[in-house]
């Protein structure tokens, strides 16, 4: 078996999004059957790209170019579904980058079984949204896609304890706050197998934001810094926008953050 590094580069350099999600769920099912009979595998060091490979259609747009539709109409519903399947791939290779991009710094190896796990869930993820895509007589593509979404892997390239802080804990965190209104617009309009697959999604992503919060209470215990400031200090250095309610406190607690992590960041709503 390649060292884990190696495999997360191998993810990260190929394009197309099933393909994709194939190469991450093999790599994730050997690593994890090595695990189960008590190996220890290699992990590796690696230089992954600045950017992951990516197909040529969506088109990727500034954030304030992506067009709103309804959610209330089958349109707004495929938008929807669009932007979701988007963001379980950018999920598949964040999670594989924050394996290679830091592998030159020492962790227990259940940070590496929680990433592997988290990208593994993720290209389900992706997987699930493009069948309920195609179901609906789209596909992923079809649509243009928000841009950004690589930037916090960009701005925090060179701070560990500021990737896990952004991503999982910042950005992952908002799909525990946004998910649960996405289903009831989806059981609304009797989209069994969306509702189905969102609701996956959502019980899983609470791991997600589990695994950032214990490793970046890890680094910080390590380190000797008090996570709560530490975590305001970063998110202020690296995301690029505001914190806004409502939050979903019960999830959030649950993955282990609490509120005084986000209140104090928290924009009121205009």
């Amino acid at each position: 078996m390649k060292p884990l590094a190696e495999m997360a580069c191998d993810v990260l350099t190929t394009a197309d999004g099933r393909a994709k999600t194939t190469i991450s769920r093999k790599y994730a099912a050997l690593w994890q059957e090595a695990r189960a009979k008590g190996e220890i595998p290699e992990i590796g060091t690696a230089s992954p790209p600045e950017k992951p490979a990516r197909p040529e259609k969506p088109a990727l747009l500034d954030p304030h170019q992506v067009p709103l539709r309804k959610p209330g109409t089958p349109e707004g519903r495929i938008a929807m579904m669009h932007a979701v399947a988007h963001i379980e791939l950018n999920a598949v290779d964040l999670h594989w980058d924050v394996i290679a991009r830091f592998s030159d710094i020492e962790m227990p190896i259940g940070y590496y079984d929680d990433w592997v796990k988290a990208a593994d869930e993720e290209s389900k993820h992706f997987n699930l949204m493009s069948d309920c895509l195609e179901a609906a007589g789209s596909y992923y593509g079809a649509l243009p896609a928000h841009a950004g979404m690589w930037r916090a892997a960009e701005d925090t390239a060179t701070d560990f304890k500021g990737r896990l802080a952004v991503v999982p804990m910042v950005l992952e965190a908002r799909g525990l706050d946004v998910t649960p209104g996405m289903i009831k617009l989806f059981k609304q309009a009797k989209a069994h197998d969306a509702v189905e697959a969102l609701e996956m999604i959502y019980a899983e992503e609470v791991h997600h934001v589990a695994y950032g919060s214990k490793w970046f209470h890890y680094l910080c215990g390590r380190e000797g810094c008090d996570p709560t400031p530490t975590f305001h200090a970063l998110v202020r250095q690296y995301f690029h926008g505001s914190l806004r309610p409502p939050f979903n406190e019960e999830k959030r607690a649950e993955a282990g953050i609490p509120p005084d992590f986000y209140w104090p960041l928290a924009q009121p709503n205009k």
